[in-house]
């Protein structure tokens, strides 16, 4: 069984910065791609970002690129997203997941495995 604990989520004003961590324990995967979502209320489950755990290689959707950075540290199976120049549109609660098969996806359906999100909010 694989354990995902985010932290790091709060409340910041427009334009700051927030550094989110997920922390992996239990049956994890080396090889493996480890995503960040978000969910606002009254919408659907979107990706943010992700990760391969073991070449490093990343995603990062239109709406956060050149804003956030994901990485990780394979050492304290950590991964990091680190958000710069906040929008109140990225007012979510964030979840980090990861799933068994070492090919990189996005739909949060191919996702098995989620940790209890954390909550981030951006005032204007």
């Amino acid at each position: 069984q694989v354990q995902l604990v985010e932290s790091g989520g709060g409340l910041v004003q427009a334009g700051g910065s927030l550094r989110l961590s997920c922390a992996a324990s239990g049956r994890t995967f080396s090889n493996n791609p480890m995503g960040w979502f978000r969910q606002a209320p009254g919408k659907e489950r979107e990706i943010v970002a992700a990760i391969n755990w073991s070449s490093g290689s990343t995603y990062y959707a239109d709406s956060v690129k050149g804003r956030f950075t994901i990485s990780r540290d394979n050492a304290k199976n950590t991964v990091y997203l680190q958000m710069n120049s906040l929008k109140p549109e990225d007012t979510a609660v964030y979840y980090c997941a990861t799933r068994q098969s070492s090919i990189m996806t996005t739909h949060p359906n191919t996702y098995p495995y989620w940790g209890q999100g954390t909550q981030v909010t951006v005032s204007s």
